[in-house]
């Protein structure tokens, strides 16, 4: 039940060949593979520049700094309030 007979796979091309026209799927499928060819080439140079770009092994990571809050307490700043307030 969960997969597709022949038969459902020629009504399903039948539909797709009448829907985008038998001229238009050759040029539809040598868009999708140039495309794919582009997308593996891409891929290929993003592997070889992380793997060049990457630090050895021997180079120590520097520390992560600790970060300080610099939160700002509201019940402290109306106790002392100051400011003057035009009349």
């Amino acid at each position: 039940m969960g997969s597709l007979s022949p038969w459902h796979w020629a009504i399903l091309a039948v539909v797709i060949i009448l829907l985008f026209g038998a001229k238009k799927l050759p040029d539809a499928a040598r868009s999708l593979g140039k495309s794919m060819r582009i997308f593996k080439s891409e891929m290929r140079e993003m592997q070889t520049e992380s793997k060049s770009d990457a630090p050895s092994i021997e180079t120590p990571a520097a520390a992560p700094q600790p970060v300080q809050s610099q939160r700002v307490d509201p019940s402290a700043s109306e106790q002392g309030h100051t400011e003057a307030r035009p009349a």
